[in-house]
């Protein structure tokens, strides 16, 4: 019996397997590349199947390719015992077990790479590697950042096709449709793209002979087909990850038993299904006398059959080189259109489409025995999707890719449209003050001027992938998935070097570099950048991992006054001074320094003068999401509640219309630099003084059971609030009278934007960049003192407080003009100083 681990458990198996794999390849990464052997994968190791086994056979087959190793990644058991059977005498071809050790031995030494999906994440491909991504047919159905969460979705593909030298389509629609809007490759992919057609179409092309040999496979696994015509049934997959098919194997086998029904004996029905579910439908007792077994290669099934019945899968792009009736049967067009989506619509497709599987047979009769004309757009369609298709397609791949002839040959680089290319590392998208500030940038920013990336890691919890949602769509989201590659040994180098604080590596610890250019390369493979940035600037990790980008300008931002921040104290630890004094020390290796106020900038470059020349130091403001805040002041105070959640006392309280009370607001994360235990004591006092004065904190963070006990045991249960974190706080701030603002330092306050779009008189204490968080002198600023601070919000309730405004326009405006500037000032001698660029 197999009984789940408990969590701890689990997870210490989860690390040890990693730290296995790691290893693993670490020591396959140490050997030299074995340019004369090809690995080939297809469907994550299902089998010998599709595009690579198609180029497999014909470099096989040729004499001026007998110096060649073949090596298959399987794990399919009886795809393997199939292999061995045909392949064992032959000294030049063997198999490995995808995962395991002789797997990544493979996967990190071969000289040549082809797959018609993608490697695993923790892949990365390595110096004088070849790699061939075929993929595995033209898209009817969205894809990469087209579908639903397809940011999310992709992250493996997209490392995948950004680190394979060459990406094979069918033809040009899929050049352009999948790999180069689908996908983004264009303007940042530097591999080619061969347009020559698929190297598997060509074996639909069957002699007599081989016909025959399939019908003799079908009828050896239990299959009657007799000499009837076959009549394909290939429907698509219906799940929405690879990891958790679905089956719907019982719908399956009553619509193939209707079309058999309504074509009669006059030829039979085959289910092909897709290579996720097949094992699936193989346990099935009652499909086995229909199911195509996946011994016979899809494309040879095809060339055996007289009509095939599809739905959206891409297989129907390759039966068009046939000129052989196609009929869609789509029983749930309209909710898959909606949910997926389609890059044609269903019904300008080249044959008859039906929703019911008894229609569907009917049709291929009629166009089987010649009562209905072909369709009116089928050879509009095969012009358009096989324009290559002539049985050569896989002499000219392999001339390309294994022989070097590009004379005469459809390959290409991507399109570039001329913009400019910025990278943004954005941090871990949590709710805070930093996220609201990329969001807001990266949705202001002229996307028309700039081919814009966000890097960031791959989210679990809600709240970031909340927040990830709300990034301008035209931003390309590349997530770093998998781990650093390394032997243990490097890593523990890494941590212990980190650990004792030290700079970057001098010039002579190329192990240093190597690791990291490599970590570079296995998250963003050939991509390349005019102009990267670390956003968040809190983490050594991306800091590392950006200086590491192939020469390019690099800003670095500062969203505090960063010496005070590493000595911030949290429950007596100081948890950010190791990692920022890691950061602060590859400040030399920046172009540029950002801080997000001016007067925050002239704060650091005095802080930070021992890490970077002053020069280096400038500022570019920050933007506050307009058009979000003033909708969503505008939304009842309900609305920011969650779903099922008892409505709170301060929410009754505060969206009363009779109310007599004088409500103070302050947003912000419950940390020390913001104070908040200041605010709760210079609030008791104004309310010692105005009952009827009321507090409301949002926010969420370490301190939030302090500063609970501090509200009991100050007596103001029924004054005082801590709301928790809210997602829509600004109906909380339209409701306000008054917002207040407590830090001891801050950069630039996001919140101080947002009360000012909201109209809201401001107090806040005199911390160094206050003066610049607002165009204007409409902030009453008070010193840092519980004294100070309760004798502002004392002003305001005596209407000596006017309300803030922002010219919102002019503001974005000028910011943004920042920005540019900052990105058209190009590159200090930063990159050439520093040792971490350095081979």
């Amino acid at each position: 019996m197999n009984l789940p681990l408990p969590g701890r458990l689990n997870r210490y198996v989860s690390r040890a397997g990693k730290a296995v794999r790691a290893e693993r390849i670490a020591y396959a990464r140490s050997k030299p590349i074995a340019h004369d052997t090809v690995l080939y994968e297809s469907f994550a190791g299902n089998g010998v199947l599709c595009n690579p086994e198609a180029i497999f056979r014909h470099l096989l087959n040729r004499p001026d390719f007998d110096h060649l190793t073949h090596v298959w990644s399987i794990d399919d058991e009886q795809a393997i015992a199939r292999f061995e059977a045909e392949f064992a005498a032959n000294p030049r071809v063997r198999c490995v077990r995808r995962g395991s050790f002789g797997y990544w031995r493979e996967l990190s030494t071969a000289g040549y790479l082809v797959n018609n999906a993608t490697f695993p994440p923790a892949f990365g491909k390595r110096p004088g590697q070849v790699y061939l991504n075929t993929w595995h047919g033209t898209p009817l159905k969205l894809m990469g950042f087209d579908m639903p969460n397809g940011a999310i979705e992709s992250a493996n593909t997209l490392r995948n096709l950004l680190a394979s030298d060459f990406v094979l389509a069918a033809n040009p629609f899929m050049a352009e449709t999948m790999y180069e809007d689908a996908y983004r490759l264009r303007n940042i992919y530097q591999g080619r793209i061969i347009e020559e057609g698929y190297p598997r179409i060509d074996r639909q092309r069957l002699t007599d002979a081989q016909l025959g040999d399939v019908r003799t496979e079908l009828t050896r696994a239990g299959i009657a087909v007799d000499d009837k015509p076959i009549v394909l049934f290939a429907p698509t997959w219906r799940g929405a990850s690879f990891s958790d098919p679905a089956d719907g194997l019982d719908d399956l086998a009553a619509q193939t038993s209707a079309m058999q029904t309504a074509l009669g004996d006059e030829a039979v029905v085959l289910l092909k299904t897709h290579q996720i579910v097949h094992s699936l439908a193989a346990s099935r007792p009652g499909l086995r006398s229909i199911l195509v077994p996946n011994t016979i290669p899809t494309n040879v099934t095809l060339g055996a059959a007289a009509a095939l019945v599809t739905d959206y899968s891409s297989i129907f792009f390759d039966y068009l080189a046939t000129g052989r009736p196609i009929v869609f049967f789509t029983p749930d067009a309209d909710a898959y259109a909606e949910g997926r989506g389609t890059y044609l619509p269903l019904d300008q497709l080249p044959g008859p489409v039906t929703a019911d599987a008894a229609e569907a047979g009917a049709h291929v009769r009629g166009l089987l025995d010649g009562t209905h004309d072909a369709h009116e757009r089928y050879a509009e369609w095969v012009e358009r999707f096989t324009p290559f298709e002539d049985g050569q397609v896989t002499q000219r791949v392999v001339d390309i890719v294994f022989r070097g002839v590009t004379s005469g040959r459809r390959v290409r680089a991507a399109r570039a449209d001329g913009r400019k290319r910025l990278l943004f590392y954005v941090g871990g998208m949590r709710s805070n003050g930093i996220t609201t500030s990329i969001v807001n940038l990266l949705n202001a920013i002229d996307h028309e001027k700039y081919d814009v990336t966000a890097l960031m890691p791959l989210f679990r919890a809600e709240d970031p992938l909340l927040n990830r949602t709300r990034i301008h769509p035209a931003v390309r989201q590349v997530f770093r998935i998998g781990g650093m590659n390394g032997s243990k040994a490097v890593q523990l180098r890494r941590h212990a070097r980190n650990r004792r604080g030290l700079p970057p590596a001098p010039r002579d610890e190329r192990w240093h570099t190597a690791l990291w250019d490599a970590e570079w390369s296995r998250v963003f493979g050939s991509a390349r950048f005019d102009w990267v940035a670390d956003f968040s600037g809190y983490s050594p990790i991306w800091t590392n991992l950006l200086l590491h980008s192939p020469n390019a300008p690099r800003a670095v931002w500062l969203h505090n006054e960063m010496a005070a921040d590493r000595e911030r104290t949290v429950a007596g630890r100081q948890h950010l001074k190791r990692a920022l004094g890691l950061v602060f020390s590859m400040y030399r290796s920046f172009d540029h320094l950002v801080s997000v106020a001016p007067e925050l900038t002239r704060l650091n470059r005095a802080g930070l003068a021992a890490y970077a020349p002053p020069e280096r130091f400038t500022t570019v403001r920050n933007l506050p999401d307009v058009e979000r805040v003033v909708r969503s002041a505008a939304e009842p105070l309900a609305s920011v509640l969650e779903p099922e959640e008892p409505t709170p006392a301060w929410v009754s309280e505060l969206s009363s219309p009779a109310h007599e009370t004088r409500w103070f607001v302050s947003v912000g994360r419950l940390s020390t630099e913001k104070n908040h235990a200041r605010l709760l004591r210079a609030f008791a006092q104004v309310h010692a003084q105005h009952p009827e004065a009321r507090l409301a904190i949002v926010g969420a963070g370490p301190l939030f059971a302090d500063l609970s006990r501090q509200v009991s045991e100050a007596g103001l249960t029924d004054a005082a609030f801590l709301t928790g974190l809210r997602r829509n706080p600004f109906p909380i701030l339209a409701a306000a009278d008054c917002f207040v603002l407590s830090s001891t330092y801050e950069g630039q306050p996001m919140v101080l934007l947002e009360a000012a779009l909201c109209s809201l008189p401001i107090v806040s204490t005199a911390f160094g960049s206050v003066r610049d968080a607002l165009p204007g002198d409409t902030i009453r600023i008070v010193e840092q003192s519980d004294d100070a601070l309760r004798d502002g919000m004392l002003a305001f309730l005596r209407g000596d407080v006017p309300p803030s405004t922002l010219d919102a326009a002019a503001y974005t405006t000028e910011v943004i003009a920042e920005l540019d500037a900052l990105i058209a000032s190009g590159q200090s001698d930063a990159a050439f100083t520093s040792p971490i660029r350095t081979f």
